[in-house]
């Protein structure tokens, strides 16, 4: 408990008397051919973890124009994270399963 405390102290004295707002973490389940959410919402800076609980690999990607990026093919129990840096709407897909698909809504 102690380290969330002090977490939050830091973050407090670095953004002074600026608005701001610590980024946020998700984490997004692949299992049976399927994303486990079909809509993310969340804000620039946070950052999306998918996590493959499939006996199988995956191969997350995107081409949108607000975040585009591809995790490569990674195994059961693998994990890669994306942060959103950009406002915008990222539809994303499984290269290897085309019916794996989720939009993830980043606002500002």
């Amino acid at each position: 408990m102690k380290h969330h405390a002090l977490r939050f102290a830091l973050a407090a004295a670095l953004c002074g008397a600026a608005t701001c707002s610590l980024a946020g973490e998700f984490t997004v389940m692949q299992k049976d051919k399927a994303f486990s959410t079909k809509k993310l919402a969340v804000k620039v800076g946070d950052t999306v973890k998918f996590q493959n609980d499939d006996p199988f690999s995956h191969n997350v990607f995107s081409l949108s124009d607000a975040k585009s990026f591809d995790l490569g093919s990674y195994g059961k129990g693998g994990a890669k994270s994306v942060v959103f840096d950009k406002a915008g709407t990222v539809e994303i897909e499984c290269a290897v399963h085309p019916d794996m698909k989720m939009v993830v809504e980043v606002a500002k």
